[in-house]
């Protein structure tokens, strides 16, 4: 997948909700290959804390491998946090990662899954 095709996903799942802070195209290793920062979103983590959030993605992602062949490969993954939550998707081997703000209710959360989940099976 090139670069234009990870900065079309991001702007593709950017609109599905207004509550969408980030999104980021995150390959196995951990490396953002794009992203989409909303403008009226300060941004929770600094650089060094947001790569090892990426790293992390890229981790858990590895150790996930471990259980496809029993349980199914990962769709997605939602992260309920005290400021933020963040929905992962799997695309391949790379990651797509947002974050949403926290006063989202739960069922946008839900209808954004709904309409990410297309996006990132036809880049899958």
């Amino acid at each position: 997948m090139v670069k234009k095709e990870h900065q079309m996903i991001c702007q593709k799942i950017s609109k599905v909700s207004s509550y969408i802070r980030f999104v980021g195209v995150v390959s196995s290793d951990g490396k953002l290959l794009a992203y989409y920062r909303r403008p009226n979103f300060k941004p929770l983590l600094d650089a060094k804390k947001t790569q090892y959030q990426f790293k992390n993605l890229a981790i858990s992602t590895g150790l996930d491998a471990a259980f496809d062949k029993s349980l199914g490969k990962v769709e997605f993954v939602w992260e309920e946090r005290k400021k933020v939550q963040i929905l992962s998707f799997a695309i391949k081997k790379n990651r797509v990662w947002v974050s949403l703000d926290k006063k989202v209710v739960r069922s946008e959360i839900l209808r954004s899954i709904d309409e990410c989940l297309p996006i990132v099976k036809y880049y899958s």
